[in-house]
């Protein structure tokens, strides 16, 4: 899928399975169920057939392989995690920001306590931006 211009964005629950694939890399469902729930704040625990079916619609959808070759099927994501995350971030600042990179960078930088060493590697950032 890479270079292309079509992109299935995945949703929230979709995203959360590609984080453990990117994570961990290729995973049986159980494994990803378990970590799943693991990492969940919500009380209700997440269902084995529920991440199965989702991930039963992410690999319709093209957004994971499944080998069957042993008895246990393993996943992997068939979308690149920088190239998703860029795809997301590009429509959100565009959809919430209406385009401006500042104002997303002003809002966050604004709600949230930035460490010196977080400071020191954004002026980093700007500084290897401007000698471009």
């Amino acid at each position: 899928m890479s270079g292309s211009s079509f992109f299935n964005k995945p949703t929230e629950s979709e995203l959360a399975i590609l984080q453990v694939l990117w994570a961990h890399g290729p995973s049986t469902v159980r494994f990803i169920n378990d970590t799943l729930n693991e990492a969940s704040d919500d009380e209700r625990e997440i269902g084995y057939t529920t991440t199965l079916k989702l991930m039963q619609l992410m690999l319709d959808k093209g957004l994971l392989e499944r080998d069957t070759s042993s008895r246990t099927h393993v996943y992997r994501p068939l979308i690149n995690e920088r190239e998703t995350r860029q795809h997301l971030l590009d429509k959100f600042v565009d959809t919430t920001f209406r385009g401006s990179a500042m104002d997303l960078v002003m809002q966050a930088l604004g709600n949230h306590s930035v460490s010196q060493d977080e400071l020191a590697a954004i002026k980093d950032l700007i500084k290897k931006i401007e000698e471009e």
